[in-house]
């Protein structure tokens, strides 16, 4: 393998392997949020924890790790698949190295990688997304649906075996990482944020 390529996915990982939640909850909150809600680092649980200022801004952080990692090959003027190098900030952001290797669920930096693949993909996904979120009031559901339309979307439309196959691998590892949240909704118990048709629905319930 190319020694280019090896520093690519190494930079990738490192800077997947960046625990945005938890740095910001530590030195902003004095909270360590993996103690707090779910449990997870990831941005619906800062949301839940820290509050929207925090949320949004460890949702664009995460993103940015995979933006960052992906474009490398631009940088190193390679012709390696962006999407190849994005991978390795998706293993980075699961398994960081930064925090004991108990990362997110990787809807957030896999957004990142395809904003570097393709910004109007990366738009078209966020459309997706926001539009589930509103119909559901579950992030879960959101990621989960979202990463299957994409999946199907690339078939369709982009014709890129890479795309499709990397896509449909974050799919399914996406639907394992919520393997909790479909127990609860199985359940009726996922936490619903307060957007969305079902949470103003549920909101009605309690008058």
């Amino acid at each position: 393998m190319d020694s280019t390529i090896i520093i690519m996915l190494v930079i990738a990982y490192l800077l997947g392997s960046i625990p945005s939640g938890v740095w910001i909850g530590k030195i902003f909150y004095g909270k360590d949020i993996r103690q707090y809600g779910s449990g997870n680092m990831g941005s619906t649980n800062t949301f839940r924890v820290l509050g929207k200022k925090a949320g949004i801004v460890v949702l664009l952080a995460d993103m940015l790790k995979g933006t960052l990692a992906a474009c490398q090959p631009y940088f190193f003027d390679s012709h390696i698949n962006v999407l190849i190098i994005g991978c390795a900030a998706v293993i980075g952001h699961v398994f960081p190295l930064f925090a004991r290797f108990r990362g997110g669920k990787a809807v957030a930096t896999s957004a990142g990688i395809l904003l570097a693949y393709s910004p109007l993909f990366f738009l078209v996904a966020w459309i997706i997304f926001l539009t589930t979120l509103y119909f559901s009031s579950m992030v879960s559901i959101a990621s989960m649906v979202g990463m299957t339309l994409i999946t199907l979307l690339s078939v369709f439309f982009f014709h890129d075996y890479i795309l499709t196959t990397i896509a449909l691998i974050l799919t399914i590892f996406v639907f394992y990482r919520h393997k909790g949240n479909l127990e609860r909704i199985r359940k009726g118990k996922e936490n619903l944020v307060p957007f969305g048709l079902v949470y103003k629905h549920h909101q009605k319930g309690k008058k």
